[in-house]
């Protein structure tokens, strides 16, 4: 049912609405051992069920859909807001980057203010994450809805955007099968490490692309692949 948890957010006209978005559906076997799920390793199970997982992936643009304000909440997002957890879900929580541009100052505000915060290190960095346990009794006492909203303290340049670490372009030249063409940019503005990468690319089902015209190109040098 779309009417509670966090499925009520699932509104089309502002799903698709964003600048990519991605669901995807998972289904792989797994064994049962000791009451436990764990990947099937050999022949030696005797009772195989069925894991399935599904993922949607949003990605807004509230910078430029704001009047060039980084502010942004829930209901700007999804003209929503969140009233209830889901009655099936044994866990139901919102994640919220609350990590500081600025080292010294802390220039982000989220309300309402969170019962907890997570910390964890994403590609080098410490990061530190707003937690909203939707399944938490005295998270609706105060208000019958969940309004995430994350403003900043004093005004910023419209003009600074933050550059991610790892980040990536596509784009299309020429045209036909012949001289038609996609390319990938991916950047990596880390100054000194490297990470491992893995490129998903997803292409209309009547593109037809060649592989042996693939080509990677690293620093200006081509790597074959294999």
């Amino acid at each position: 049912s779309l009417q509670a948890g966090l499925a009520v957010l699932l509104k089309a006209e502002r799903l698709f609405h964003s600048s990519y978005h991605s669901q995807a559906v998972h289904i792989r076997p797994v064994c049962r051992v000791s009451n436990c799920l764990s990947l099937i390793q050999d022949a030696s199970c005797l009772a195989v069920s069925w894991e399935l997982r599904q993922t949607l992936t949003v990605v807004f643009d509230t910078f430029s859909s704001g009047q060039g304000k980084k502010d942004w909440s829930l209901f700007k997002m999804f003209s929503r807001t969140l009233t209830d957890a889901c009655p099936l879900a044994s866990q139901s929580k919102v994640y919220v980057d609350i990590s500081p541009k600025n080292k010294e100052k802390e220039l982000l505000e989220v309300t309402p203010p969170p019962a907890s915060l997570h910390e964890a290190i994403v590609q080098g960095d410490k990061r530190t994450y707003a937690v909203y346990d939707l399944l938490s009794p005295s998270l609706f006492n105060t208000s019958r809805s969940l309004n995430v909203q994350l403003k900043w303290k004093r005004p910023q340049d419209s003009s600074e955007l933050p550059i991610p670490v790892l980040h990536a372009q596509r784009y299309v030249s020429g045209y036909g099968l012949q001289t038609g063409e996609i390319s990938t940019l991916i950047y990596n503005t880390h100054p000194y490490r490297a990470f491992p990468v893995i490129l998903l690319e997803t292409v209309p089902w009547y593109l037809r692309l060649y592989v042996h015209t693939l080509t990677i190109v690293t620093k200006g040098k081509e790597n074959k692949p294999s």
